[in-house]
């Protein structure tokens, strides 16, 4: 349950882009759990930095569970670049802490996981575990239909694939949104979870749900509640 929850939190992080330029947004998501009493939620905001840099903030709170997330990225030639990433967890089993500086000229992320040291070589187009989202939502808008992201995790580095499954209208807390339906791809013989996202065709194609089912069969759905995107609110018909 708590790998499912930090997830679902983390997906909150998506944010509202259009073609190839960033947006600032804000929005607000409900979060509830199929089998349990437990309902939760979160915020996130995108705002551009006077020195060009854009500056990805996350909260989230379940019951006694917290969660934030901050990521500075550098976006240049229609490219993102990750400059820092910090990540704490408290509240939900053992409490975690990642810092992480992404230096583009040395080609190296340096920082910390807890009480380890990170020092991994800086490929290019390697992402952290916010921006990735980021890049996810670009390339949704863009029409893709199948990405893969090469994300440093902290000590470790993975490979995050997605597809593109189709269009389907949302009932969400702001009107019923016509959506893109994204799957993340996994091997079925070494997980059986199952992540499924979907964002709005229209309005900075922001995430407006999420579905999450994990191995023990545990479901957890996200909704938005609300957002803007360019200082405009999101709305359904």
């Amino acid at each position: 349950m708590r790998r499912a929850l930090l997830f679902a939190f983390a997906l909150f992080a998506l944010p509202a882009v259009q073609a190839a330029d960033l947006h600032p947004f804000s929005a607000s998501y409900t979060a509830d759990w199929k089998q349990l009493p437990m309902s939760g939620s979160a915020e996130r905001s995108l705002t551009k930095n006077g020195d060009g840099t854009w500056t990805l903030n996350f909260k989230a709170s379940m019951m006694i569970a917290s969660l934030t997330e901050t990521s500075v990225i550098q976006f240049d030639k229609d490219t993102l670049q990750p400059k820092s990433y910090t990540f704490e967890r408290g509240g939900l089993g053992k409490a975690k802490k990642i810092n992480l500086d992404f230096d583009q000229t040395a080609k190296k992320v340096t920082g910390f996981e807890n009480k380890d040291a990170v020092n991994v070589p800086l490929q290019s187009g390697m992402l952290d575990k916010s921006t990735y989202q980021l890049a996810l939502q670009r390339d949704v808008a863009a029409g893709k239909k199948s990405m893969s992201y090469n994300v440093v995790e902290g000590t470790d580095v993975d490979t995050y694939d997605f597809r593109v499954i189709g269009p389907e209208k949302v009932q969400t807390k702001v009107g019923s949104i016509d959506a893109i339906k994204v799957e993340r791809v996994r091997d079925p013989t070494q997980s059986k979870r199952i992540t499924q996202m979907w964002f709005a065709k229209d309005q900075g194609g922001i995430l407006v749900a999420l579905r999450q089912v994990e191995t023990d069969g545990k479901e957890y759905n996200i909704m938005l509640q609300d957002g803007t995107v360019d200082g405009k609110a999101v709305k359904g018909s």
